[in-house]
């Protein structure tokens, strides 16, 4: 069978970095996930994927902190409704969907059109091609039950600033009380960009852009911070399932210095409210 031609924006390409470290994950045998179908559609497209060697299987640790936030809302709201935006070829529905919720998927079209040559909308799994910042997949996402989570995984930190609060702001507006679950870059995380060879392969225009110091600030546009974790907070199960010398050099390195090291990168969960702060 002929391999599927990748054409993407410089972007959305950067979504086969973490479906390539969680195929090659499971291809090593490593705990962090275990994605079957992330092996078979790395094995099916026509991409040079070489370029991106080995460090992609750090955005495992990611998509695992994300899994465990997203679990934690399932197991909470076994019938709510899970909302990905930006959602790439992400395989999250395959690795924890419990039967009962609604998963809701967005991305651009050419990301979309890539993604349905893999995955199906079913009873409780759609898929639309859209915009964060377009409002009227809202509607959609406002019809299915209640309450809602939403994740952005590695998505809204590649827009300008104000961009990325608008989408918020519009979230807020709309789904007061829901979850969401996002990470940050801070302008450390953002300067640190040039000294990484896996950036050193992109183009500078598909760099993240949103440099945020202050999630507490958000608050002005309706989301509240409740939970954090980063690498120097991981959970038991997490820490349990990294490599051997992932978790000597974690346990044996000061928390201040693993953060420093890590551009002060963090993932949160937030709650969404319309009562925002002034």
């Amino acid at each position: 069978m002929a391999k599927m031609k990748v054409e993407l924006g410089p972007t959305q390409e950067t979504l086969l970095i973490p479906l390539l470290g969680r195929a090659q994950e499971t291809e090593s045998g490593g705990r962090l996930l275990d994605d079957s179908k992330a092996v078979e559609i790395v094995a099916q497209l026509d991409y040079d994927f070489t370029k991106w060697g080995t460090s992609a299987r750090g955005a495992c640790i990611r998509a695992r902190i994300f899994d465990s936030l997203v679990s934690d809302f399932l197991q909470r709201h076994p019938q709510g409704t899970v909302v990905e935006i930006g959602a790439g070829l992400n395989t999250r529905y395959e690795r924890l969907d419990n039967g009962e919720a609604q998963w809701f998927e967005i991305d651009l079209a050419d990301s979309m059109a890539l993604r349905l040559n893999f995955f199906e909308d079913t009873e409780r799994r759609t898929m639309v091609a859209a915009s964060a910042l377009d409002t009227d997949w809202l509607d959609q996402v406002a019809a299915l039950p209640s309450p809602y989570c939403f994740v952005s995984e590695a998505v809204l930190i590649y827009l300008e600033a104000p961009q990325a609060e608008q989408v918020l702001s519009n979230l807020s507006e709309r789904f007061d009380g829901a979850e969401l679950v996002m990470d940050f870059t801070p302008t450390r995380a953002i300067a640190l960009q040039p000294k990484s060879a896996l950036m050193k392969v992109m183009e500078r225009s598909s760099w993240f852009r949103w440099a945020c110091d202050d999630v507490h600030a958000l608050e002005r546009v309706g989301a509240r911070v409740e939970q954090e974790v980063s690498l120097t907070n991981l959970p038991a199960d997490i820490r349990r399932d990294l490599t051997p010398m992932m978790r000597t050099v974690m346990t044996l390195m000061p928390a201040f210095l693993m953060r420093w090291m890590s551009g002060g990168y963090g993932i949160y969960r937030f709650r969404l409210s319309t009562r925002s702060v002034a």
